[in-house]
C-alpha cells in the first residue's frame, strides 16, 4: 500500500477553524487526522501542499514512524507548531488507515486497552455572562450533562497581576461554581499563562479552599523557573504543556520536577506515537498525562486511542458538547461522553469519518481568539 495524495477540509467557527486532512492510497483505504490552529491555519495548508510532495506520496502508511521523522528532519530545518501539527494530521491518519487495514481500532496496535473508560472534563461551557449567578446556573447544566469534572478561567483578562478587587471577584465566580457542581466534582483551575509566580501563587492560596484539582499554566510556559517556584510554594498539582510542540522539549521540565500533569496537545506534538513515547518518559518521572484537547471528533478521537492503551492517562478535555456543538455533525461516530466518561472504541481505526459534505457547510472563518482581550470567555464573533 502507498500514500497517492492528502486532501484538506477547514471547518470553520467564530473562533476556531479545525483542519481535517484525509490521507488517500492505492488501495482506496483513507485516514484522517485533525488539528486546530490558533491563526495559523492557512500556513498549515501551505505546508501540508508542500510535504504531500516532498515526503508524503509514495510513502507506506504502514510505516507511521520513518514517515514521521522524514517530514520532521528531512527539511532540515528545526520543526515547529506548523510542522509538527500537519506531521500529527497525516500521522494520525496514517494510523487510522492502518487500524483499518488490520481490522482493530488503533488502541491495540498501541499495547491494548488498560482500562474500561476515560473520563471526560468539560470546556468552553462558561459563554454566558461573567456573574456568579450565570456561572451558577452553567456549571449546574455541566453537571446535569453528566459531567464529572469541569475547568475554568475565571480571572477575565488579568496579565501578570491582578488587583484586588478583580481578585475578589474571581473568587466569588469559583465560589459559585464549587457551590453548583458540589464537593466530588473535579475543578480545573486554568491560568492560561497570565501571571508572575508571586501572582499564581497568592491567587492559588485565596482559591485552595474550592480545591482545584489542578493549576494549569500559571506563568507564561517560556520560564520554566518561574514555574518551580510556583510549584515549590503551592499544594495544588500543577498542570503544563500545551503549548510544547516537540517532545524533546519536555526534557527541561521532566528534569524541574515543576509539573505533576502533562497537557500535550495530539494535534500540535507530532502525532499519536510521538505523544505515547512523551507518555512513558513522563510516567518515569511519576507524572499523569492529560492532553490538551480543543479540536473536533476527530482529535478527540485520537486522544482516546491513547487514553486507552496509556497507563498514566488522567483525563480528556471535551468542548463539544458546549462550544460550537455543531462541528460534531462533520464526523460520523463522534465520541459522545456519557455520564462523564467516554466508552471504549471498538470499530477499527479511529473509528470515525469526515463526512466532507457537512464539513463544507461549515467554512473557513475569521476566526480569531485572544485571550487578553475583555470578554474572552464568551467565545463570540470577532467584530
Amino acid at each position: 500500500m502507498r500514500i497517492t495524495g492528502l486532501s484538506t477540509h477547514v471547518v470553520g467557527t467564530p473562533w476556531r477553524n479545525l483542519t481535517y486532512v484525509v490521507v488517500h492510497t492505492d488501495e482506496g483505504l483513507t485516514g484522517v487526522g485533525e488539528t486546530r490552529m490558533l491563526g495559523h491555519t492557512d500556513a498549515l495548508v501551505g505546508y501540508l501542499r508542500e510535504a504531500e510532495a516532498n515526503h508524503v506520496v509514495g510513502s507506506d502508511p504502514f510505516a507511521v514512524a520513518d514517515l514521521v521523522q522524514r517530514m520532521k528532519y528531512g527539511d532540515f530545518g528545526r520543526a515547529g507548531e506548523i510542522v509538527m501539527s500537519g506531521i500529527a494530521c497525516v500521522e494520525m491518519a496514517c494510523w487510522d488507515i492502518k487500524g483499518k487495514a488490520l481490522g482493530v481500532p488503533v488502541w491495540q496496535l498501541l499495547g491494548g486497552q488498560v482500562r474500561e473508560r476515560v473520563k471526560a472534563y468539560a470546556n468552553g461551557w462558561y459563554t454566558t455572562e461573567r456573574t456568579p449567578e450565570a456561572y451558577h446556573e452553567a456549571a449546574r447544566g455541566v453537571v446535569e450533562a453528566g459531567y464529572r469534572a469541569l475547568k475554568i478561567d475565571p480571572f477575565g483578562n488579568g496579565r501578570l497581576e491582578l488587583d484586588t478587587e478583580a481578585t475578589r471577584y474571581a473568587v466569588s465566580l469559583i465560589e459559585a461554581v464549587r457551590d453548583a457542581i458540589g464537593p466530588d466534582t473535579e475543578l480545573m483551575l486554568e491560568m492560561h499563562g497570565r501571571f508572575s509566580p508571586a501572582t499564581a501563587v497568592r491567587l492559588a492560596r485565596e482559591l485552595a479552599p474550592f480545591r482545584p484539582a489542578w493549576l494549569e499554566e500559571p506563568v507564561p510556559p517560556e520560564n520554566l523557573k518561574a514555574l518551580a517556584k510556583v510549584a515549590e510554594k503551592v499544594d495544588q498539582p500543577i498542570a503544563t504543556g500545551e503549548r510544547i510542540h516537540d517532545r524533546i522539549e519536555f526534557r527541561e521540565l521532566f528534569e524541574s520536577q515543576a509539573a505533576d500533569i502533562v497537557q500535550p496537545d495530539v494535534g500540535h506534538l507530532g502525532g499519536i506515537l510521538e505523544t505515547r513515547h512523551l507518555a512513558a518518559t513522563a510516567d518515569t518521572h511519576h507524572m499523569l498525562l492529560a492532553p490538551h484537547n480543543v479540536g473536533g471528533s476527530v482529535l478527540t478521537a485520537a486522544s482516546l486511542q491513547l487514553g486507552f492503551s496509556t497507563p498514566n492517562f488522567k483525563v480528556l478535555e471535551h468542548f463539544n458538547d458546549f462550544a460550537d456543538a455543531e462541528i460534531k455533525h462533520v464526523v460520523k461516530g463522534a465520541p459522545e461522553v456519557v455520564d462523564g466518561y467516554f466508552a471504549l472504541p471498538e470499530s477499527p481505526g479511529l473509528g470515525v469519518e469526515l463526512d466532507t459534505e457537512a464539513a463544507a457547510e461549515l467554512p473557513q472563518q475569521r476566526a480569531h481568539f485572544d485571550l487578553w482581550a475583555e470578554g474572552w470567555e464568551r467565545r463570540a464573533p470577532k467584530s
